[in-house]
């Protein structure tokens, strides 16, 4: 089973070779260089993509600053949901931060897939919920934890991403100052 099969299942649950097969074949590989967007705020995002390898940042920029909502990795997937799914102007800017290859479904083809497999509609629904829990989760983290428990728990399970990416995102998306980034940091490695 390829990675980017692997993946699918995972997010919309375990199905028939068949169906996968299906599915799998929709997804075109593309290349995002380094610096170049994936997407632009405003503009409409047609695609849902998979990250074979490299980093995104998915952020807006404000008036006064920029926030990073996150920085995406391999094996997980990268769009504006809300834009793609609904057609409205995206929220998000997604750019490269690396040299990125992903594979990439286009809405076009999305919309083919109820017509190709039956039960279409359940495996989307599944990929919807998982999509929402994970961001449930990173809510609930910002909520019930605080910025040194959030600061832990981020390090534990993405510490190459801290020799990776800019610091001040990594901050940002675990909200907080760059400043209090950095105290923590400095503490946590004492």
């Amino acid at each position: 089973m390829t990675e980017l099969e692997r993946s699918i299942t995972s997010y919309f649950g375990v199905m028939e070779a068949q169906k996968l097969e299906v599915i799998t074949s929709f997804f075109k590989p593309e290349t995002v260089k380094r610096g170049d967007y994936f997407l632009e705020t405003g503009k409409r995002c047609d695609k849902l993509s998979f990250m074979k390898s490299g980093l995104m940042r998915i952020f807006v920029e404000l008036e006064k600053k920029d926030i990073t909502q996150w920085i995406t990795t391999k094996g997980y997937f990268v769009t504006d949901l809300s834009s793609f799914v609904f057609d409205e102007p995206a929220r998000w800017t997604i750019q490269a931060l690396t040299d990125t290859e992903i594979y990439t479904l286009r809405k076009s083809d999305y919309a083919k897939l109820s017509a190709l497999v039956p039960d279409w509609i359940v495996l989307e629904r599944l990929f919807i919920a998982r999509c929402f829990t994970i961001m449930e989760n990173r809510i609930f983290s910002h909520l019930s934890m605080t910025a040194e428990e959030r600061y832990a728990q981020f390090f534990e399970s993405n510490k190459e991403l801290f020799n990776q990416v800019p610091l001040q995102y990594i901050a940002s998306m675990l909200g907080m100052t760059p400043e209090t980034f950095s105290r923590i940091r400095k503490k946590q490695l004492q």
